[in-house]
């Protein structure tokens, strides 16, 4: 069979048999869009004889909350509302809350503040403000990330004081700041209780539903993987160094990775991971450390997008090794003066006095990264909606992973009990990717079809389990083919449905499709399926109506002109009463007048003979799909012929346009 007479077939029956409520025309992808190749344009869903093509709409613009996807909002811990804020934004018709772009929100605290006495947890407590905070983002529904800090320097006593009473050992870098103890990680009393800790926080947020992602390592200035210290470093020789940094990083990985088996985990990669130093070449072991972590389950965040002197080249070339491989989250860089002014950035791009030419620099490097999440980070959220909100909507169309089906082949009709072969394609618009890879996600989700009923109640579901989400990259779109289970409803009219469901979660839609449709609970309606009841033995003395695989009706034309198979509805010329003829025979009547097989003559079958003679005697064949088959006293079976020409009775084996569905 053709398919360019299938396609047309299909394009004609979606208008008018489908009556399709929330699938149009969709934009279709671009051979000389540089994002995609001829080749991936050419690779269409396959063609399934019976089935009609949907292409459901591609929506550019909607803010999609989808997991590890999109811009994260830092919260602050001393404003538990800090995420409602609105700011006002040139050329926009009222003032923009930043949640409303949000996938996340990012609490970068203490593990004194979480964890302020042995035992005692704020986000536990009804009465911290910080507790408070975390449960605020969790009733605005946006997930929460973290970032625990021990490490007290430049802020104070991160490391609770308990854990220094019960005996931990510290470098105090300043006798002036009695408080700013920074404990040894690789000290037994400080891994028995940050043990403790972690243990108790992955017992309430080891959960996808609360939880977007944990920032598990924390060691180093501000938590950032870097200026770690083992030593005090007046008076080590540094010869342990290497050793004990392996050690550590096992050691704490192994903890996150073992208490939070179904969350994201990161890890900042930096040039000189959990070394003593922040600055200075690479060091030799940084690769096979971030390796060591990555090898467990983590995930890649640095904390310096834009600022070419922190995000470097080994940066850069490390984030390149991992591209598509494994997420990226970023935080950018900085509006700041004194230490951090960010107009003397080596690039020399930044002027002072222009926040958006850093908003620009982190933009670029994140699409050169592929990053999956952006930020708003505190003290920054102001200039992206002031002097960079073009940026902020061109992540939302052009970051992270935005999924769509952009072609769907399914039947319109089927016998109940018979299976149906689906074929469908997927497309990323985004530079990202869905990190259904990674170990905590286990490949959890799938495409999946629904058969909805009236109610939007899914009645059937069908898993493609060979699709994988993290395999769609922008410009190579992926399709795959389907065959149900049996589709054993009661007859009548159903709803097919799409989406990415979350196998861990009841088979629930869990990813967010880049689509403008009819959406019901998560499902993306395509069309109607027309249940119909099986046909085992012929319906002697029954009317019915002939449906040919172009989802078209066969027409007796009266006896005036040879039949055709191209009616969009029927009527009485496009009705027939099955008659025996005997011998376990059938012939078939319309307007007083029998269909004669015209012994295959290529002029095509007639229904205008007044008795039945051989030519009018046809065997009843029912099809494994519960489709029928007439073969004439010639041994050939009636053709369609896709309602392009007169239908003929000249088919030595049956294909699509030989099957007709009654109806």
């Amino acid at each position: 069979m053709r398919r360019s007479n299938f396609k047309k077939a299909g394009k004609v029956a979606l208008m008018a048999y489908l009556c399709l409520q929330s699938v149009a025309c969709s934009k279709r992808l671009d051979p000389n869009d540089p994002d995609v190749g001829n080749d991936a344009v050419k690779k269409s869903v396959t063609a399934i004889d019976g089935n009609v093509i949907v292409t459901p709409t591609y929506n550019s613009t909607a803010v999609l909350r989808n997991p590890l996807n999109g811009w994260v909002l830092y919260a602050s811990g001393t404003d538990p509302v800090y995420w409602d804020k609105t700011y006002v934004v040139p050329g926009e018709p009222a003032p923009v809350k930043a949640l409303d772009y949000a996938s996340a929100c990012y609490v970068r605290t203490s593990w004194a503040k979480l964890n302020p006495a042995d035992g005692v947890y704020a986000w536990r407590d009804p009465n911290s403000a910080l507790g408070e905070m975390i449960r605020g983002a969790a009733a605005r529904g946006v997930p929460i990330a973290f970032r625990i800090v021990v490490d007290g320097r430049d802020q104070g006593l991160n490391t609770p004081q308990f854990v220094f009473d019960a005996g931990a050992q510290y470098y105090l870098e300043n006798a002036s700041f009695p408080l700013r103890r920074t404990p040894y990680p690789q000290d037994p009393v400080f891994k028995q209780y940050y043990t403790k800790f972690v243990t108790a926080l992955a017992s309430d947020f080891n959960d996808p539903k609360k939880t977007a992602f944990i920032d598990a390592y924390g060691l180093g200035k501000w938590g950032e993987a870097h200026n770690t210290i083992y030593e005090n470093p007046t008076t080590s020789t540094g010869a342990n160094t290497e050793t004990l940094k392996a050690q550590v990083l096992d050691w704490i990985t192994n903890l996150y990775t073992q208490q939070f088996t179904k969350v994201p985990l990161a890890i900042n990669y930096h040039r000189l991971v959990g070394h003593p130093a922040s600055w200075g070449a690479p060091n030799a072991n940084s690769i096979t450390l971030l390796q060591q972590a990555i090898n467990k389950g983590y995930s890649l965040r640095h904390d310096a997008f834009g600022m070419t002197d922190y995000y470097q080249s080994w940066e850069r070339s490390f984030a390149t090794s991992w591209k598509h491989k494994r997420p990226i989250i970023m935080e950018g860089g900085w509006i700041t003066t004194g230490t951090h002014r960010y107009w003397i950035d080596p690039s020399g791009k930044y002027r002072e006095g222009h926040p958006e030419d850093v908003r620009q620099g982190e933009f670029d490097a994140s699409a050169v990264a592929a990053v999956n999440m952006m930020d708003f980070r505190v003290g920054e959220v102001a200039t992206w909606f002031q002097t960079s909100f073009p940026l902020v909507k061109r992540f939302v169309t052009e970051g992270g992973y935005r999924l769509y089906p952009d072609e769907i082949s399914l039947p319109a009709t089927i016998a109940a009990g018979s299976t149906a072969k689906l074929s469908h394609r997927w497309v990323n618009m985004g530079w990202g990717y869905c990190p259904n890879n990674i170990p905590q996600w286990n490949y959890k989700y799938k495409v999946a079809f629904a058969l909805l009923d009236g109610s939007n109640v899914v009645k059937k579901l069908f898993i493609d389990n060979n699709s994988d989400p993290s395999k769609w990259i922008k410009g190579t779109p992926t399709t795959y083919d389907l065959t149900t289970t049996s589709v054993d409803l009661e007859p009548g009219t159903y709803t097919w449905a799409v989406a990415i469901i979350d196998k861990t979660d009841a088979n629930k839609p869990g990813i967010a499709l880049a689509v403008t449709g009819s959406i019901a609970n998560g499902w993306l309606k395509l069309g109607n399926l027309q249940v119909q009841a099986a046909v085992s033995t012929p319906p002697i003395g029954q009317a019915i109506r002939l449906r040919g695989s172009n989802n078209l009706f066969a027409s007796g034309e009266n006896g005036q002109s040879s039949m055709m198979c191209n009616r969009p509805t029927a009527s009485t010329w496009e009705t027939f009463t099955v008659i025996d003829a005997g011998s376990g025979k059938v012939a078939l009547k319309s307007m007083d007048k029998y269909v004669s097989s015209e012994d295959g003559a290529t002029t095509g079958i007639t229904c205008k003979k007044t008795t039945i003679s051989d030519q009018e005697k046809f065997d009843w064949v029912v099809n494994a799909n519960g489709r029928i088959s007439l073969k004439g006293n010639n041994g050939k079976y009636i053709s369609s012929e896709d309602g392009q020409s007169v239908m003929k009775c000249n088919r030595a084996t049956v294909s699509g346009w030989e099957t007709f569905a009654l109806n």
